[in-house]
């Protein structure tokens, strides 16, 4: 199991050089990866090119490519230039986002979201292995009928024959999806606890593809607040909680609510998300049961992370995407905190 940094997005709350402190800390400390988010706010590529030229040996990871805000093949030429600029470096995580964002903001309709995807990552790894790109799907038609179009090919040479495609993943069809057709899954709100259950979906993918899980990587984004008391360490993650399970959708439609109330906590799950739409939103986060946090980040002193991360290495989890709460000084003493944490657990860098 590895230890990476997930930085998410670029907010009021924090700036460029404050994320380009921790990539860089993350880089020395010898984390894995960096995941750089987008949303519809600060994009994913622009950043991981920022950084694939101010760091050294760390990977960089989309988490994610939103799925309908570029073409596959754009999405192909964008990790064959960061792979590039990068010597080798980039990881290529993809999701088609929710119905609110991808029709409200990229005017691209959500329907069938699992035929796309495949059809997505099948012109990717054409387009990446540099031949002719010619697709005939229900999605995506390349070149298009009865047009000028022609089929062409990736002028940039990639570094390496094949990027690694990860998939974020919630629903138990999708995460046979991600075990199916890609090299590893983008978890959230990863139980050990629950585990078995979403495992038994990727499984079911793999055999589809005639494989097996030995090789797929799963990269679970999780949480981590250092302090002496655990509960008092949760409050800093309640509001993440609760944007997720109370207000990432609709009410109809929220894949992490849903997920919420597969793990067990359907009642809470509810009142969450009444809360968060009625837009009592610390009412919402104060309704986010304690072992919920608990369950899905890493909370409390050094010796009770270190006692924590051996659970999810017997879980299956070979990343660790550390996400962290305050400024970039306090994201450094975290980081360090939790390396030593891993040493602890008898882990290594």
């Amino acid at each position: 199991m590895r230890l990476a940094l997930n930085l998410g997005y670029l907010a009021a709350w924090n700036d460029p050089a404050g994320h380009l402190a921790l990539a860089q800390e993350a880089d020395r400390l010898g984390f894995s990866c960096v995941w750089v988010a987008e949303a519809y706010g600060s994009d994913a590529p622009s950043m991981l090119a920022w950084f694939a030229g101010q760091t050294e040996r760390i990977e960089l990871g989309s988490a994610v490519f939103q799925i309908p805000a570029r073409t596959p093949a754009m999405a192909a030429m964008t990790a064959a230039t960061i792979d590039k600029l990068s010597g080798g470096r980039f990881r290529l995580g993809l999701g088609v986002s929710g119905p609110q964002v991808s029709e409200g903001w990229h005017g691209v309709r959500f329907g069938k979201p699992l035929q796309r995807t495949r059809e997505y990552i099948d012109i990717v790894n054409l387009a990446l292995t540099r031949k002719t790109v010619a697709y005939d799907g229900q999605h995506y038609q390349l070149p298009l009928p009865d047009g000028p179009g022609k089929a062409l090919k990736l002028t940039l040479h990639p570094t390496r024959d094949h990027v690694p495609v990860y998939l974020a993943a919630v629903g138990p069809k999708n995460l046979e999806l991600a075990g199916e057709v890609a090299d590893g899954w983008l978890a959230i709100f990863f139980s050990p606890e629950f585990a078995p259950e979403s495992l038994k979906s990727i499984e079911a993918g793999r055999v589809k593809a005639g494989k097996t899980l030995d090789g797929f990587q799963i990269s679970a984004g999780v949480p981590v607040v250092i302090g002496d008391d655990p509960q008092m360490c949760a409050e800093l993650v309640r509001q993440y909680a609760a944007l997720y399970v109370g207000g990432m959708g609709s009410r109809e439609q929220n894949f992490y609510n849903a997920l919420a109330t597969r793990m067990g906590y359907g009642d809470a799950a509810r009142e969450v998300q009444d809360l968060y739409l009625a837009r009592k939103h610390r009412e919402a986060a104060a309704a986010i049961p304690f072992e919920f946090i608990d369950r899905t980040s890493l909370l409390g002193p050094v010796e009770r992370i270190a006692e924590r991360l051996q659970a999810y290495q017997e879980a299956g989890v070979t990343e660790i995407a550390t996400l962290i709460f305050g400024d970039h000084e306090h994201g450094i003493q975290t980081m360090r905190q939790l390396a030593r944490a891993w040493e602890m657990a008898g882990l290594s860098l």
